[in-house]
């Protein structure tokens, strides 16, 4: 599969994820981990990788049912941003070109921005997950 491709479908996971369908917190983190450790491997400042990470977190925290599930995302966010920021020469990874990597990075943070949710001052709101549907029907 060519990278381009590879990389665009594993994009449209990630920002497809505010569908009617809840987001399973595991492929959230696995294809944000993917495209954030690119954006940290292309040189997209720091600052605005730890601030594209705080919102994820905070979609892992909503979509996860307990915390064992939120660790567990947690756990695989960390481990393909590792991999996707630092890849190994010698394999045989998918290294995204950065112009595909950076244009896609930039379309995150105006979806975030549009929707408000780079602001700090919203931490009263706590989001119903996926669980407190399924366990409290309306």
């Amino acid at each position: 599969m060519r990278p381009t491709l590879a990389v665009t479908a594993a994009l449209v996971l990630l920002l497809g994820t505010g569908g009617a369908m809840a987001a399973d917190p595991a492929q959230l983190a696995e294809t944000a981990g993917f495209l954030l450790g690119n954006a940290h491997r292309c040189g997209v400042p720091t600052d605005r990788v730890e601030r594209a990470g705080t919102v994820i977190h905070r979609f892992i925290v909503a979509a996860s049912c307990d915390p064992t599930d939120e660790a567990a995302a947690n756990s695989r966010f960390a481990e393909t941003f590792l991999a996707s920021a630092f890849p190994d020469q010698d394999g045989d990874l998918l290294m995204p070109p950065c112009e595909v990597v950076i244009a896609q990075f930039e379309r995150l943070e105006r979806h975030h921005q549009q929707a408000g949710m780079n602001q700090q001052t919203r931490k009263s709101f706590v989001p119903h997950t996926q669980c407190d549907v399924m366990n409290h029907p309306r």
